[in-house]
């Protein structure tokens, strides 16, 4: 039986399926049980991709036999991104699209639909670049990983948008709640963070998926991640969780710049090799000055939890030092300057990985530098591990720009539910902080730039869903700046039209004529002959680009008051696109959308 008579036995069997599911399950009920299949396919993802990494890291730590094994620490991660690159260079000859903006890009713009390769791809590329040291998270990975099994699946069993939508976002929860095993963080997170708009039933869909998952994971895969016992909070010391909070703010705000210049740096190169070198041997050098740097970082939160602070320097050149708090804070504030260095040079130069550890990681080393400075200069006894627990919510908060991601999240997976309220305070603080400096998150100003994301209003909402290239009207009549007044007369005679684009034989938009603006010489028979376009077109201003947002589109629609704006695309006219067109198509998404998320 060959491949294509296998495929379609398989596609009638899916469509016999279907067809006893519409007779004999509700859509409500269906969606819950394939919620479900979601959040167990979504933990094993994620229980795979947690023990391979773990199984690298043990095999590089124990089994490499050489001399200089501790060096080595140093050249992993360039192994590591090194390897990424090769991967998907051989594997994914579309790239691999890092980081949660190409999911809210799809959610936008491809009616979320995730291509298929990013269900096993980030799993792969994640667990190399990890397990090697690099200094970034696996969170982003696992959580484009959950979305992308969400979508397909949606895909498969022929759901509509808002149904794929869903389970994309019960993908990502799963992909949460799997590898941080705290579930209640993982639904906010989807409706937080890629949800928005959605109405209250989306709970429970999110709900089984998200606790699926978790159970998954609780079964085969039973470390913890953090062991922390906690002290009751009191009123005294809410002031210094206030400061905390601005300082998360603005560190957050440092952070999601940092991140975002670093990439756009690497981006302008085309070599990619010539990138990983770079960026993997800036690792080792950092890594080797800094060695908290390497990896997630999660064991060094753990063991300043536990109290071990001298840990802190262990492997650096301060090591042998007399250790001090004035040291240990200089240290610690290095360390927090640099670690969204060391995670952007990780995924900018190859490697895949996401900003979510890494900003836990800042957080907690954050409001442990601050913590024990204030104990050592006897201002107020705090409590470190409350404070290194608040720091993490707080940089989660700012960066991600989801303050009850972040509350929730600390609270599960340190098991601080006593310190809801400075995690409240904390988070919240620096959310409005880091907004003011960075009024999109980490994952979307890449997008409110391109105006494909916006958080502002519905309007633009909708606009973001819609692309120019659907309204463009081409074939459209177009004269030469070389054609007499004569030539242009006999060719516009006939057409209903009145503005014509004036495009060179390459294909080049230099004007528009508007016939209208002629009256004076249009009878002036005498001028047909020896009168060029050239002479009496205008600019073509404004213009439509292809690749523009429709935002700014309509922008430009108000600023000129034009009825129709000319396209092009790399200088080469493509047709004009009317306003109505555009009223219409918004008007035809805003149907489609309201009736699709109620």
């Amino acid at each position: 039986m060959d491949i294509a008579e296998t495929r379609k036995r398989l596609n009638n069997l899916l469509f016999r399926l279907l067809k006893w599911r519409m007779q004999n399950v509700s859509n409500k009920n269906f969606l819950m049980l394939v919620s479900i299949v979601v959040g167990f396919i979504c933990g094993l993802a994620a229980v795979i991709l947690k023990i391979s990494v773990q199984g690298i890291q043990n095999y590089l730590q124990y089994e490499v036999d050489f001399p200089y094994h501790t060096t080595l620490y140093i050249v992993f991660p360039l192994i590591g991104i090194l390897l990424t690159v090769i991967f998907v260079k051989r594997f994914l000859k579309k790239g691999l699209g890092r980081g949660l903006s190409p999911i809210l890009y799809d959610i936008a713009r491809n009616r979320s639909k995730v291509p298929s390769h990013k269900s096993w791809s980030h799993l792969s590329t994640s667990a190399i670049t990890a397990g090697f040291g690099g200094s970034a998270g696996l969170e982003a990975p696992i959580v484009v990983t959950g979305s992308a099994i969400g979508s397909n699946i949606g895909l498969l069993l022929r759901m509509n948008y808002s149904e794929r939508t869903l389970l994309l976002g019960c993908g990502a929860a799963a992909g949460i709640s799997a590898v941080f095993n705290c579930p209640i963080a993982g639904v906010i997170f989807a409706l937080e963070v890629l949800l928005e708009g959605f109405s209250v039933s989306s709970f429970i869909p999110l709900l089984l998926s998200s606790a699926t998952a978790a159970v998954i994971s609780g079964i085969f895969y039973t470390d913890q991640l953090f062991y922390l016992i906690t002290t009751e909070w009191t009123v005294s010391r809410l002031p210094f969780y206030t400061i905390l909070g601005i300082m998360c703010g603005l560190i957050s705000a440092y952070m999601t710049r940092t991140t975002l210049r670093i990439e756009e740096r690497f981006n302008k190169s085309t070599n990619t090799y010539k990138k990983a070198l770079f960026g993997g041997l800036s690792l080792g050098a950092l890594i080797f000055l800094l060695p908290p740097l390497y990896g997630e970082g999660y064991s060094t939160i753990q063991e300043l939890l536990n109290g071990n602070y001298p840990h802190l320097l262990r492997n650096s050149l301060m090591e042998n030092i007399k250790v001090s708090w004035y040291l240990l804070a200089g240290f610690g504030v290095v360390i927090v300057i640099m670690k969204v260095v060391a995670a952007s040079l990780t995924i900018a130069s190859g490697g895949n990985g996401g900003i979510f550890a890494p900003s836990l990681f800042t957080g907690g080393i954050l409001g442990f530098s601050f913590s024990n400075t204030v104990n050592q200069i006897n201002w107020i006894n705090l409590p470190v591990s409350n404070f290194i627990a608040a720091g993490m919510a707080g940089i989660l908060s700012g960066v991600v720009h989801a303050p009850l991601t972040a509350i929730f999240l600390i609270a599960e997976i340190t098991g601080g539910y006593s310190l809801f309220v400075p995690l409240m305070i904390v988070s919240a603080t620096s959310y409005f902080i880091s907004r003011l400096f960075e009024p999109y998150s980490v994952y979307t100003t890449k997008l409110a730039k391109q105006g494909i994301w916006s958080q502002q209003n519905r309007d633009a909402s909708v606009l973001a869903s819609m692309q120019l290239k659907t309204y463009v009207r081409p074939n459209i009549e177009w004269i030469h700046p070389d054609m007499s007044l004569g030539q242009m007369v006999a060719l516009v005679t006939h057409s209903p039209r009145d503005l014509f684009p004036v495009v060179e034989e390459n294909g080049i938009l230099i004007g528009l004529v508007k016939v209208e603006d002629l009256r004076e010489i249009l009878f002036k028979t005498e001028l047909y002959e020896h009168t060029l376009v050239r002479t009496f077109m205008k600019i073509a201003e404004p213009v439509a680009l292809m690749d523009e947002s429709m935002q700014n589109i309509v922008e430009k629609f108000e600023a000129s008051g034009a009825n129709e704006l000319p396209v092009t695309e790399n200088g080469l006219f493509r047709g004009f696109v009317a306003k109505s067109d555009i009223l219409a198509g918004y008007r035809n998404h805003l149907i489609r959308q309201t009736k699709e998320l109620s």
